[in-house]
């Protein structure tokens, strides 16, 4: 299940704080100079198991002159319809704003659930204060610092209430048919590569950067070959609207990613691999979805013997830590490649699904570990007895030892790359977990 929220609010009130301290990690720009946050950023937050998409948007300002006062507040209008909840924030230092009010009237005329967030509530007088902010007429209102971190425990317990835990032991349903979601910026051909598939014009496609206005759902059932394919993009067609064109396609994006097994992640050849690209790349990862990189538009690029191998090479330079990706380099208009690409997605899917059996396992990863041994932690030796393959839809691994709290992070990864050299996970993240024996 896919939930989103997004944090709103006028200027200057500490949604990125909030949206930083909610992600436990600084990835927001934080400022004291009103309006920052001109972009919106975008994260996957986890609450006691309970996974959700969450989402910064820049300062309201309802009547502002600045263009990017105007660009906000269609930013804000599209996180109001497109997310599962709002996190709406307001200041106790400044009291009710005109600003505020006119947030509040935006909010109401909307069947979404509205958290107020009454932020910098860090005294008893300032709790005095907040209780005006009842009068905005909203069910749910909270009085937090996003700076220390009060109050933020009850308020993720109200906003992910909805949410069923994720639960480790979910088994995978075998008659499921694999779905695939393409995904990537405006304009780099995946509505072209959806047609190009299915030989019907189930997309407009048009050199215009974002036709496609909705995800839309193919069942394919060709050549031996089932499966589901996600198109999706972002809505708008003006030029100057490109910034909410892109944040509504990352919207549908993670919906779309949410949904699928496998994320057909689709560049522009001639543009390369841009922030936004590896954004996506990122949180599909972070999802545990498979992944295969198609370069589209390979048609256009001029090409020599080793412009394949030199342009692979810098992409997966750029994709590290997470260079077991399968890279395709396609041209939807002309149909090169692209039924390569779903086998490729096929196997990808195959490598996400299998089960592998606890015998083989033990017998390849208790000899990798005794061939290199997890370093020594204050004079103790750490012994790993065990491994196992948990139940999830993601391959995730638990291995059983005597210290699992010391095990850090390079030794970690020599696991993981000893799974992958010896088990097939080409696409797939790798979950490992080490618990007490």
């Amino acid at each position: 299940m896919s939930y989103t929220i997004a944090i709103v609010g006028r200027p200057n009130v500490g949604k990125s704080t909030l949206f930083n301290r909610l992600l436990e990690q600084r990835r927001a720009i934080v400022d004291d100079i009103s309006g920052v946050t001109r972009d919106r950023q975008y994260g996957v937050a986890d609450w006691s198991g309970k996974v959700f998409n969450l989402i910064d948007t820049g300062g309201f300002v309802p009547h502002g002159t600045e263009l990017f006062e105007a660009e906000i507040r269609t930013q804000v209008n599209i996180a109001v319809e497109e997310a599962d909840a709002l996190i709406f924030m307001v200041d106790v230092a400044t009291g009710i704003t005109d600003l505020d009010e006119s947030m509040a009237q935006m909010l109401r005329k909307s069947s979404k659930p509205v958290f107020v967030v009454v932020n910098k509530v860090d005294n008893g007088t300032r709790e005095l204060e907040a209780t005006e902010f009842y009068s905005l007429g909203f069910e749910n209102t909270f009085f937090i610092s996003s700076i220390s971190g009060s109050g933020t425990g009850e308020l993720l317990d109200a906003i992910t209430a909805p949410i069923p835990a994720e639960v480790i032991d979910r088994e995978i349903q075998e008659d499921s048919i694999p779905k695939f979601a393409i995904v990537g910026q405006p304009n780099v051909g995946k509505s072209s590569l959806l047609n190009a598939l299915i030989g019907a014009e189930r997309s407009i496609v048009s050199d215009i950067s974002g036709t496609t206005r909705d995800s839309i759902h193919t069942h394919y059932n060709l050549f031996q070959k089932e499966f589901m394919l996600i198109d999706t993009a972002g809505i708008r067609k003006k030029s100057k609207e490109k910034d909410d064109l892109e944040f509504y396609s990352i919207i549908r994006a993670i919906r779309a990613m949410d949904e699928a097994d496998v994320c057909f992640i689709v560049l522009d050849a001639v543009k390369g691999i841009t922030a936004q690209d590896i954004t996506i790349f990122s949180l599909a990862v972070r999802k545990g979805k498979g992944v295969v990189v198609l370069v589209n538009k390979w048609d256009m690029v001029e090409k020599t013997t080793n412009t394949p191998r030199d342009y692979e090479k810098a992409l997966k330079q750029k994709l590290a830590p997470f260079t077991d990706v399968p890279i395709i380099f396609i041209s939807a208009k002309e149909k090169t490649r692209i039924f390569k690409a779903i086998e490729v997605g096929l196997e990808v899917y195959a490598h996400r699904n299998q089960k592998i059996p606890t015998a083989k396992l033990n017998e390849v990863m208790l000899k990798a570990v005794e061939s290199y041994h997890a370093p020594v932690v204050r004079g103790n030796v750490v012994k790993v007895k065990y491994v196992t393959q948990l139940p999830t839809p993601v391959p995730s691994f638990a291995f059983f030892t005597n210290y699992p709290d010391d095990i850090k992070a390079p030794y970690k990864n020599y696991l993981e790359n000893k799974l992958r050299e010896h088990f097939s996970l080409n696409g797939v993240p790798v979950r490992i977990f080490f618990r007490k024996k």
